[in-house]
Formats: C-alpha cells, sequence, structure tokens
C-alpha cells in the first residue's frame, strides 16, 4: 500500500532545470521522471497531502511538482494510496490530512465518488478539502459531480499544468487552514462555556481551585501540568492551591522549589503586576477578581501558543475569576446565613438556660448521621449533597417555637403537670409556623422549608405516639426522625432545669432501647456507626 516517495518532498536536484515548465501538460507524456530519493522530513509540522490513484506516475509527478511548496512557511508530506480500500485505511489513521488529490476510476468505475461520500458522510469529516482528478471526465460529468458530491474542486488531467496544479493545492490548503481555525475556535470556545458552566457550580474553594485546573487541560491538552497560586497575603510567599500533571498533590506548597526558576519569577510578576506573561512552554495569566486575593495559572509543557489559543486561555481565566469571587460571596452568605440561625436557635433556648452549644452539637450530629445515610445509599433520591449541606443549618432550629413559650413552664424545676405539657408541646406547631412563612419569602428548597419540617416533626415517634400530628414510620419527615434521635441524645448527655446530666452509656442504653418505638431503626444505626468512628463507644465501653 506505501508509496515508496511517502517521505515527503523530492530534493531539488531530482529534475534538470525547466523540466517542468508551468504551462507543461502534467498528465500528457506517460514517463514521469525517475525519483532517486525523498526529501527529510522537515522540523515544522507539514502539512498532509493525500494522493488517491491508481497510476504510480500520477503519484510521481504530483510529488515532482509540489515537492518544493510551502505554504505559510510549512512544507507539504505525501502520502499515497493506490485504491479506495487503500485511502480508507491512511484516512483513519491520519485524522489531520490537509488535502485529498482524488482520481475517480480505480478499482471501480465510480470508485474515487465512494471514497467521497465515505469521508464526509460515514466519518463526518468536512475539513479536508477533495480535488476530484479525472482522466476520464465522461464517466464523472464536472456539473453532475459537483452539485451532487461535496467535493471542494474538480479538474481533468488533461487540463492541469504545473501551475495550475500549484494554485489548486494552495488554495485548498488555505481554504483548510481557514476552516480548520474557525473550528477550533468553535471547539475552545465550547470547552470555555462548558468549562465555565462547571465552575460556576462550585461552591468551595478547594472545589473550585481543583476544577480549574482540571478544566485548563481540556483546553491545552499538550500540557504537562497546571498549578493554580495564590498569594495569601502581601509579604507571604506564593503557594499552589492545585495542581494537575506533574504537579499533582502539591496543594499547599511553595511555588519556588515547585516549578523552574523562571517559570517561578513569572508567577512572582503576574501575582505582583496582574498581568500575564506568555513563555515558549510556559504561560502564567493573572486572574483578576474584586473580592478574592491575587491569584494565577500556570500552564507548563505547551509549544507556543497561537493568538487564538492565548485568547481563549484568557476568556477561561476570566472566567475562573468571576468563580472566585461567586465562590467567595457565597461563603460571605453562608456565613451570615449561620450566624442568624444561631442566633435564632441561641434567642430560642437563651430561655430555657441552655447555651448556644446545644445548637451547634446538634447541627454537627444531623450532618453526620446524614452523610452517614447519603453513604450507606439509604433513601436514594432524598438523602443528597443538598439535603445534608441544608440539615445542620435548619436543625439549629428546631426549638424556635419555644419563643412563645411561657418562662415559668420553660424554666419550671419540676415536672409539669398536664396543662403546662399541653402549652410545651405547641412550641412544634408553633416553629413550623414561624419558619414555613419565613420560606415564603425566599421561594424553593432552603434551610427554613427543611427547618419547618424538623421544627413541627422531631417530636413525633417512630411508633405514631409523638406530637403534634402523631405521626408514624415513614410519615414522619426524615429530617425531623435525624434531629429526633440528635437532640436526644445531647439533651439527656448535658443539664436542663429539670434534669441533671445522664451518664453516656445510660444514654446509649435508650438510644438503642428506643429503636423502632420512639426512633427510625435506619437513623439509630447510622448514629452509632458515626459514634464508633468518631471514637465515642469505645470511651463508654
Amino acid at each position: 500500500m506505501a508509496d515508496p516517495l511517502d517521505d515527503g518532498a523530492l530534493d531539488d536536484g531530482a529534475l534538470d532545470d525547466g523540466a517542468l515548465d508551468g504551462d507543461d501538460l502534467l498528465f500528457a507524456d506517460e514517463d514521469p521522471p525517475d525519483i532517486a530519493a525523498a526529501r527529510a522530513a522537515r522540523a515544522v509540522k507539514p502539512w498532509k497531502i493525500l494522493i488517491v490513484d491508481d497510476d504510480t506516475e500520477v503519484h510521481a509527478i504530483t510529488r515532482v511538482v509540489l515537492g518544493d511548496v510551502r505554504f505559510d512557511d510549512r512544507p507539504l508530506r505525501f502520502l499515497s494510496a493506490h485504491s479506495g480500500a487503500e485511502a480508507r485505511a491512511i484516512l483513519h489513521e491520519h485524522d489531520d490530512i490537509a488535502a485529498v488529490l482524488l482520481d475517480v476510476v480505480m478499482e471501480t468505475d465510480d470508485a474515487g465518488l465512494k471514497l467521497v461520500r465515505f469521508i464526509r458522510e460515514e466519518m463526518g469529516n468536512r475539513q479536508v478539502r477533495i480535488i476530484l482528478r479525472t482522466g476520464q471526465p465522461g464517466q464523472a460529468p464536472e456539473r453532475q459531480v459537483i452539485v451532487a458530491y461535496d467535493i471542494n474542486d474538480y479538474k481533468a488531467k488533461s487540463e492541469l499544468t504545473a501551475q495550475k496544479l500549484f494554485t489548486t493545492t494552495v488554495a485548498a490548503l488555505r481554504s483548510f487552514q481557514h476552516i480548520s481555525t474557525i473550528d477550533q475556535s468553535r471547539r475552545g470556545l465550547e470547552t470555555v462555556v462548558q468549562a465555565a458552566d462547571t465552575l460556576f457550580k462550585q461552591r468551595s474553594l478547594p472545589g473550585l481551585a481543583e476544577g480549574i485546573v482540571r478544566q485548563a487541560a481540556g483546553l491545552l491538552p499538550e500540557l504537562d501540568g497546571a498549578i493554580l497560586c495564590a498569594l495569601p497575603g502581601e509579604s507571604a510567599e506564593a503557594e499552589i492551591l492545585a495542581g494537575s500533571g506533574r504537579f499533582a498533590d502539591m496543594a499547599g506548597r511553595p511555588v519556588d522549589g515547585a516549578v523552574e526558576a523562571g517559570v517561578a519569577a513569572d508567577v512572582a510578576t503576574a501575582l505582583r503586576d496582574g498581568a500575564s506573561v506568555f513563555g515558549g512552554r510556559h504561560s502564567v495569566i493573572a486572574l483578576r477578581g474584586r473580592d478574592h486575593a491575587a491569584s494565577a495559572l500556570c500552564l507548563c509543557g505547551h509549544e507556543p501558543l497561537s493568538d487564538m489559543d492565548r485568547r481563549m486561555v484568557e476568556i477561561f481565566c476570566k472566567k475562573a475569576a468571576i468563580s472566585f469571587d461567586n465562590v467567595f460571596l457565597y461563603e460571605q452568605l453562608r456565613l451570615a446565613q449561620l450566624a442568624t440561625v444561631h442566633a435564632l436557635g441561641k434567642l430560642a433556648e437563651y430561655k430555657d438556660e441552655v447555651t448556644g452549644d446545644h445548637v451547634k452539637r446538634i447541627g454537627r450530629w444531623a450532618t453526620a448521621i446524614a452523610r452517614e445515610l447519603q453513604g450507606r445509599g439509604s433513601f436514594p433520591g432524598l438523602v443528597d449533597d443538598r439535603f445534608c449541606e441544608l440539615i445542620g443549618m435548619a436543625s439549629m432550629l428546631h426549638d424556635v417555637g419555644k419563643v412563645g413559650i411561657p418562662d415559668s413552664i420553660l424554666r419550671k424545676p419540676g415536672k409539669l403537670d398536664a396543662e403546662e405539657m399541653r402549652q410545651m408541646r405547641e412550641h412544634a406547631a408553633m416553629g413550623g409556623r414561624i419558619l414555613r412563612d419565613a420560606s415564603g419569602l425566599v421561594g424553593g428548597r432552603s434551610y427554613l422549608t427543611l427547618g419547618a419540617e424538623i421544627a413541627e416533626s422531631h417530636h413525633e415517634k417512630f411508633d405514631g405516639t409523638g406530637y403534634p400530628g402523631g405521626l408514624a414510620g415513614d410519615a414522619i419527615p426524615l429530617s425531623g426522625r435525624i434531629v429526633a434521635v440528635a437532640d436526644v441524645y445531647d439533651a439527656l448527655l448535658h443539664r436542663r432545669p429539670y434534669k441533671e446530666a445522664w451518664e453516656l452509656t445510660a444514654v446509649l442504653e435508650l438510644i438503642r432501647g428506643e429503636s423502632g418505638k420512639h426512633f427510625d431503626p435506619r437513623v439509630v444505626d447510622a448514629f452509632v456507626t458515626v459514634l464508633e468512628r468518631e471514637g465515642v463507644l469505645a470511651v463508654s465501653q
């Protein structure tokens, strides 16, 4: 299948001076010159030209005429196929062929036309330029072929001179270059848009940093590594937030020592001046934002970037900088919400002479139980990342309804009578109403809607004997079942106005004993696993 001339362009002295005049017909004489050797491969990546013709002399003459052609300072490399079948194999092996010089009649009368269909329809290759060359125009009339087949030029061999072949080939290469640039720009922008969409979903700085270096590798696949760097403070040295490739697992390390001295100097420049630096084998792009510390993305191991690649990388980094600002604002909002929730929870329990540490502990245990249930695959479709994020904050509002209970009842040191107990139990429904009204101002799923669920249902019992609704089993919201276990566990371990603190062993014995009665057995089992993992059970045994 391979042609012996498949090594590239011809030696300058392969033909006598003037052997091929620009106006000579290339295929009128069937005796091509004898070609002794092929030109050595050029250092610059060549344009690949596939010659598909069953006449070996056609291959030889084409190489002679185009052997010294350079376009955009790049030479040509010739690939040869003598049939449609051979051409298919080469096209599968080389996905960067720029142009195909294609004969129509080979092993069959329409082998070339079938190859056109194969390239365009089966391979889906719309970039390669196809130049149909035929010695028998009657077999494939030009007008019919141009309309019916996706080809880019049609030439009868009898009309091709050296100049015309040169002109046709260069025009095809220029067209291929333009189409490739457009396609590369499109794919680059698609990658940037998809990457930006992924980054905008991040809600934590570590997750965002990892996402940036991972997405950067998709922009320039030839990278051998990327690092995201930042200056924690004005006098601090730059450190790595995240790395990929050869810089994987370097998060937290200083930039100096992790990269070459020249690269480290460019990183320092970008962080100090907020200006990007593009080198021969690395690039450092400053991420300029309003609310985050000075940071920069360093890409290592790539070839010199084209103007288009630079623009694409800079657009990506602008999106990454916006993501940094978004994460900062999200974190500020989260902390503000947490502070508000903590204040409300503490306010409710202030009347009960319980410190705010109770609501903090409830939040921690509720989150741990939810994560354990998620890890087990329990309650699929319900216990997801969002549920686990919300329940810790929402659980801190479980007793907010106590603000409406008289102090004389909340602080009574002895046992409550029937009327006092009735009033005390109203705090569950009262808390639910308060939080549900507030959640209407927010809309959608939030810590307020989950908090309303918890406030209303954390005193329900699995066997249906709880309050305020007497719900049983899975009719009780899962959030309420989780907080019920956490609340009883923490309440018994600590002193209240009406009781002393219990011993840990007694608390655990009660929790286990109430499994299936007061508590959901699945939640109890998950909580016990959490306690074992944190070493609490080992202390009690």
